[in-house]
């Protein structure tokens, strides 16, 4: 997660505290995903940006996951997430996400 991502998640969170807000991640990948929610939940794992040593702990899920995607209305979806779904393995990135969810104790 680059530095500007980290400064807003954190300028986010010291406006309006953890309990209101959750991450919603778009990275092609598992293993950019697993870093990225590492990065909202432990703490930036490089240990280079704002978000160093910082645990806010909040819950982190990709787009493709079946709890967001069923937020989504269907027309809203299919004109912005369809080709992203139908492109990318969904299946593991949701893991890598729901992984570090659990390791942290957040549930859905």
């Amino acid at each position: 997660m680059d530095l500007e991502g980290q400064d807003k998640i954190k300028a986010t969170v010291e406006s309006h505290g953890t309990k209101d807000v959750i991450v919603i991640l778009g990275n092609p990948d598992a293993d950019s995903s697993k870093m990225y929610a590492e990065t909202t939940t432990s703490g930036d794992p490089t240990w280079a940006g704002p978000l160093a040593g910082v645990a806010y702990n909040l819950p982190t899920f990709h787009i493709l996951e079946p709890e967001i995607k069923q937020l989504i209305p269907e027309d809203v979806w299919n004109e912005q997430v369809l080709i992203m779904e139908m492109s990318l393995e969904g299946g593991p990135i949701s893991e890598a996400v729901k992984s570090v969810r659990e390791a942290a104790g957040i549930t859905a």
